[in-house]
């Protein structure tokens, strides 16, 4: 099993950083804002990566310390740890030197943008599960 939720972890975290990445791309055509100076593609699926395999273990751990209840308390940890990530787009201070043209823009949009992507990871996760880990 611990195979098969490693596998999970890592497929679903690159299938966010890309759903991650198409998304900012879209942002950015859309919106007309450019957060490429503070927030790079390499970064969006590394952290989606880090979260979905870490999301994994912990899935792991709770169905093995409580085989009965472990799925249910897995995912209200998750959905709670995500709804918690999204304190530190929120408290986020731009860096007052960096010099791009339209920072006020880039400020105002920047919030939504990143809230956003702090769900892609729970959302593939549960979503691509089904396909690696049958529930009875």
């Amino acid at each position: 099993m611990l195979k098969r939720v490693l596998f999970l972890g890592i497929t679903a975290g690159l299938l966010s950083g890309l759903a991650s990445h198409i998304f900012m791309v879209v942002y950015k055509e859309v919106m007309f804002v450019d957060f490429s100076p503070v927030l790079k593609a390499y970064q969006l699926y590394a952290a989606c990566v880090f979260g979905c395999v870490l999301a994994s273990m912990g899935y792991f751990a709770a169905m093995k310390v409580v085989p009965r209840f472990g799925e249910i308390i897995f995912n209200l940890m998750f959905v709670l740890l995500s709804f918690a990530s999204i304190i530190s787009p929120i408290m986020f201070k731009f860096d007052p030197e960096l010099d791009v043209k339209g920072i006020d823009e880039i400020t105002m949009y920047f919030i939504p943008f990143t809230v956003t992507l702090h769900f892609f990871p729970a959302i593939v996760w549960f979503a691509v599960k089904p396909l690696f880990i049958k529930s009875v």
